[in-house]
């Protein structure tokens, strides 16, 4: 306790804020817009690029590579990040990321496209991440839910605005602008980084070794995963050899990689942050949020454009209600975070409504109106927006500075894989049940046979381009194929809100070192024993307690020498000497 005590008094003032924080903020959104937008700007361009390098079998892998990729990687930059600084391990991925771009611009074929979107991946899984954690090395906690919220924002945004983008570039300038565009902006970034991401070294232990083969086991494990979440119903059978295979090489790896994790010195997931009740309990409800959002996310523009016969620029225009409640949710609450140091609240708030959302989505008919679709979105993007990036903020409130990177790679890294199987999983009920329901629903024509109507052969101009007799059970099969899918998804908002409600309110560090990039009060607070001690005796100082140890001592220490003066019972009692006494204060102050 003297020893922390003591560099907080010899570090620079840690209430300061960096200089350029603003510009840094500014920079660091343009990377994470970079790595959000490269998920979703290809997806209206997708037809015309097939047509152009003629790969239909592989367009899924466009997606997919990207992903894939990206996921693997986020534990990795995180884990490194903390191994060897924020700086040049971000400028890597954002270096990765252009030249990714810059292939798949010059692209002359699908097995090239997909490999730059691998590479595209291979940096991209690193810009959320580092964003995120740079803004926790200069940014205490307690100011950190503004600039948290306007992250969250960032993924709104782009989920909008990527397949608008997208629509426009293929149809303006061409796709390849989908990639060119991000050179320029990605050198910026570098820049921008480069000049204004100024952080203290950190000292490396020699023990602290790169954990290559936790990498290895877990690349592999997680590969596997998402290869049977995305063949799985689709380009093979649940049961066939090759999904089976892969779910046993996936298992193996998991064990594999648990078994290495517990013997490496520096693990690139370290199973000590599970001992964390409040990092166990925000990841496995991200994971909950992760496999709901993009479950419902990834198949409603589908549903959309079918059910009200509009093209994908309007139906990513009707999605517009709910990422702009998710943005403003998500602003406002990071906003109030800042304001109040009270957290909790939010995302258990935000498991309700995401329910409340879900539930209202499951009822709804071809025969409803527009606004009314929209209204049910918005209401569910509310949800989301509430308790998404205050789960990242709870997990980088709850454990050191020192290794703030690779808890929030790993909580973001269970989102992700959460995310991927929802999709996969939605889509593989939705097509089953679209299956089935076409059968049943379709009139029967005489001289043809029951399947002769494929639903993988509808899209949305062949569907309204049939006759009455024909659309009106098509459509209808849509709805009833999809929407009370997300009625089994209730269960994973109330799994999540169940969870939340035993998430530890610890109080929000109001100080960041800048001489060691620890945030004092968390490491005061990370031992159990010691949090029990200093929160439960004193609750209503928890507001005020994180990070004003020292100055708070030396702004009262007047008063606390009259109090002794005036009365020894008094003295022995009073709060203020016994902080003066852990920030460092000479002994004879109180002795007088």
């Amino acid at each position: 306790m003297t020893a922390t005590a003591t560099r907080a008094a010899s570090s620079p003032p840690m209430d300061e804020k960096p200089p350029h924080l603003g510009l840094l903020f500014a920079s660091l959104m343009v990377v994470m817009l970079l790595a959000s937008l490269s998920q979703t700007i290809l997806s209206t361009a997708l037809p015309t690029i097939v047509g152009d390098l003629g790969g239909v079998d592989h367009m899924s892998w466009v997606i997919t590579g990207f992903i894939l990729a990206s996921t693997v990687m986020m534990p990795v930059y995180g884990r490194i990040s903390d191994l060897l600084g924020r700086k040049p391990v971000l400028i890597a991925a954002i270096m990765l990321f252009i030249a990714g771009s810059a292939l798949g611009a010059a692209a002359g074929s699908m097995g090239w496209l997909i490999t730059a979107r691998v590479v595209q991946g291979l940096g991209g899984g690193g810009l959320m991440i580092l964003a995120q954690t740079s803004i926790a090395d200069v940014v205490p906690a307690r100011d950190r839910g503004k600039y948290m919220g306007v992250m969250g924002a960032v993924f709104a945004v782009s989920s909008v605005a990527g397949p608008l983008l997208g629509g426009w570039i293929t149809e303006g300038p061409g796709w390849r602008w989908a990639f060119s565009f991000n050179v320029p902006l990605g050198i910026l970034a570098i820049i921008a980084v480069a000049v204004f991401l100024k952080l203290p070294r950190r000292p490396r232990e020699e023990r602290e070794r790169i954990d290559y083969l936790g990498m290895i086991l877990l690349a592999g494990a997680t590969t596997c995963l998402i290869l049977v979440c995305t063949w799985g119903g689709t380009q093979y059978d649940w049961n066939s050899p090759q999904i089976l295979l892969l779910c046993a090489t996936t298992l193996a790896g998991a064990i594999a990689f648990a078994i290495a994790e517990t013997r490496a010195s520096s693990p690139v997931i370290p199973l000590s942050l599970f001992k964390d009740r409040n990092f166990t309990l925000t990841t496995v409800s991200g994971l909950a949020v992760g496999v709901a959002m993009f479950g419902a996310i990834g198949y409603m523009p589908t549903y959309i454009q079918m059910v009200k016969g509009v093209d994908a620029t309007q139906a990513g225009l009707l999605m517009t209600p709910m990422m702009a409640s998710l943005l403003i949710t998500s602003i406002i609450s990071g906003q109030v975070v800042s304001r109040t140091g009270r957290y909790k609240l939010f995302p258990l708030v935000g498991m309700v409504i995401m329910g409340i959302g879900l539930w209202l989505l499951s009822t709804l008919e071809v025969s409803d109106s527009t606004v009314r679709m929209c209204v049910f979105l918005a209401v569910f993007g509310a949800g989301i927006g509430l308790s998404m990036q205050i789960l990242v903020l709870i997990v980088q409130n709850s454990v050191p500075n020192r290794i703030v990177g690779t808890a929030t790679a790993s909580s973001n890294f269970f989102r992700q894989v959460g995310a991927t199987v929802g999709s996969a999983v939605v889509g593989s009920l939705f097509i089953s049940r679209l299956k089935d329901l076409l059968a049943e629903n379709m009139p029967k024509v005489p001289g043809t046979s029951a399947g002769a109507m494929d639903a993988n052969s509808f899209t949305p101009q062949s569907v309204h381009g049939l006759p009455e007799m024909f659309r009106d059970p098509v459509v209808q099969s849509y709805n009833d194929a999809l929407l009370p899918i997300f009625l089994f998804m209730i269960p994973l908002a109330v799994l999540a809100f169940v969870l939340l409600l035993f998430v530890e309110e610890k109080p929000l560090a109001t100080r960041v070192d800048l001489s060691t990039g620890e945030i004092s009060t968390v490491e005061a607070t990370a031992t159990e024993s010691q949090a029990a001690v200093g929160a439960s005796d004193r609750p209503a100082e928890s507001p005020r307690q994180p990070g004003t140890v020292t100055d708070s001592a030396a702004s009262e220490s007047p008063r606390a020498r009259e109090t002794s003066q005036a009365s020894t019972a008094t003295q022995t009692a009073a709060r203020p000497p016994r902080r003066g006494r852990r920030g460092g204060r000479p002994a004879p102050r109180h002795r007088a």
